[in-house]
């Protein structure tokens, strides 16, 4: 009796503060919030306890459709951007000497250590009409007036990207340090060249980091509104200043609410999809 009182002691004590952490921090503001989205938007900013399925039918509306549709496209872009020039730095660093790895490594957690804020404030500097970018230019004779470089579509792509590189090139640099060696050089006695080890053995073998950091790199994308505000002034409407607004502007909580659930129902699908080609460790 008293072995199992402290057995089940034990597991309280060290269970039990995990818990209570989720369950206050992540479950019941999770409940909290699907429970909005199924009420009814008062005149005053606040909401109604009258059951209704309007939100929801809201999400089929054009508007919110094209929105949908502009904030998965840019995502997509980001990703596949990211992955194109993520995997050859992440190669780069998995087979770089032991002394130089380190530094390397160093320079691509770099820009985690300053405020993604402060970084894209960064870019409307270079950027912007009055920037260095323009006055360099201008200055070497290449243009006679000021590009508009800032607050359009490709600047936000931009920005996005050089937020979520790392994101993408952790993981896969995970995966490449991973491969055995052995199978690169069997390949290679077989008569396999440079081209057909790297798609035969290493593009298979690293496709579950490749996996990995295209979700940690698609799903932030969704949801990153600051980036557009910043370098798109705001011009295209994404999913992130959709549900911004919602609950900041125009402070119509249910709506808001449902297109977070969409965003965590998304998100869901796409662990699910990668526990089939991949270990969550990957994502490490």
């Amino acid at each position: 009796m008293i072995k199992s009182f402290k057995k089940r002691l034990g597991v309280i004590t060290t269970v039990g503060p995990t818990v209570l952490w989720l369950a206050a921090f992540l479950m019941i503001p999770l409940i909290y919030v699907i429970g909005i989205t199924f009420l009814t938007k008062n005149a005053y900013g606040g909401v109604d306890f009258t059951f209704t399925l309007s939100n929801y039918a809201s999400l089929f509306q054009s508007e919110y459709a094209k929105v949908f549709f502009d904030s998965l496209l840019l995502s997509l872009e980001t990703t596949v951007i990211c992955l194109l020039a993520g995997y050859p730095f992440a190669y780069i660093i998995a087979n770089a000497p032991r002394k130089g790895k380190p530094v390397l490594v160093l320079l691509l957690m770099l820009p985690f250590w300053t405020n993604s804020l402060i970084r894209t404030y960064g870019w409307n500097t270079l950027l912007r009409t009055e920037g260095i970018i323009n006055h360099f230019l201008q200055g070497i004779g290449i243009i006679d007036r000021p590009l508009e470089m800032l607050y359009t579509d490709g600047a936000v792509l931009l920005g996005m990207v050089y937020a979520l590189l790392p994101f993408t090139v952790l993981p896969i640099h995970t995966s490449i340090e991973k491969l055995d060696p052995s199978l690169l050089e069997a390949a290679g006695d077989l008569g396999a060249g440079r081209v057909h080890v790297f798609t035969r053995v290493i593009l298979p073998l690293t496709m579950p980091g490749i996996f990995a950091g295209s979700i940690q790199t698609f799903i932030p994308s969704l949801g990153f509104f600051f980036i557009s505000d910043m370098m798109g002034g705001a011009k295209t409407m994404y999913i992130g200043n959709l549900i911004k607004n919602q609950f900041l502007s125009a402070r119509n909580w249910p709506l808001g609410a449902v297109l977070s659930i969409v965003l965590i129902v998304i998100t869901l699908i796409l662990m699910k999809l990668y526990t089939r080609v991949g270990s969550l460790e990957d994502m490490a």
